[in-house]
């Protein structure tokens, strides 16, 4: 079988973790930090993980994560 290709786009975004997880940036903070209050733009700081049901979606980008 050939080797399946990855997403280009989620390898740039999603990396999974050594239990199977999908580790993503926080979200919402691009622009507009001025209207953010400052106690969201501290709690969103560094990396989370997905949800279950967005995980399922995003490892079929990653085949050999």
């Amino acid at each position: 079988m050939p080797k399946l290709k990855t997403k280009s786009g989620a390898k740039k975004r999603f990396k999974l973790t050594a239990t199977g997880k999908v580790k993503t940036a926080q979200a919402g903070k691009r622009h507009g930090m001025i209207k953010r209050s400052n106690k969201f733009i501290r709690n969103a700081r560094g990396t989370t993980t997905l949800s279950e049901p967005d995980a399922r979606i995003v490892k079929q980008f990653l085949p050999y994560g």
